[in-house]
């Protein structure tokens, strides 16, 4: 099944709550600066592990945890990556990145 409702211009209310809750302020660049390179090729992954991570490690296991999962589960991981590749890359990175390049 498909949402196809945005939620405050993002793809939906869990891309929305988790940019907001996790992600607000989170700098990719100071935070995985040993490997800028190709960036949005890897950022949407790497954001997704990061947020089970924090799950992982302040929830005990049990439904709390798996109705967690379950949310970010609906996260559009590359739309949070792009809103922060964009707000924290340098203008030539960003110049690059949309006309197509990798970033």
């Amino acid at each position: 099944m498909t949402n196809d409702r945005k939620y405050n211009g993002w793809t939906n209310y869990a891309t929305w709550r988790v940019n907001l809750e996790i992600f607000d302020g989170f700098d990719p660049f100071d935070n995985f600066s040993d490997n800028q390179a190709n960036m949005m090729e890897w950022l949407p992954d790497t954001l997704k592990e990061y947020a089970e991570e924090i799950i992982e490690q302040t929830s005990s296991e049990g439904l709390s945890r798996d109705y967690a999962m379950a949310f970010i589960s609906d996260v559009n991981w590359f739309e949070i990556a792009e809103h922060l590749f964009l707000d924290y890359a340098d203008e030539e990175d960003i110049k690059a990145y949309k006309e197509g390049e990798t970033a």
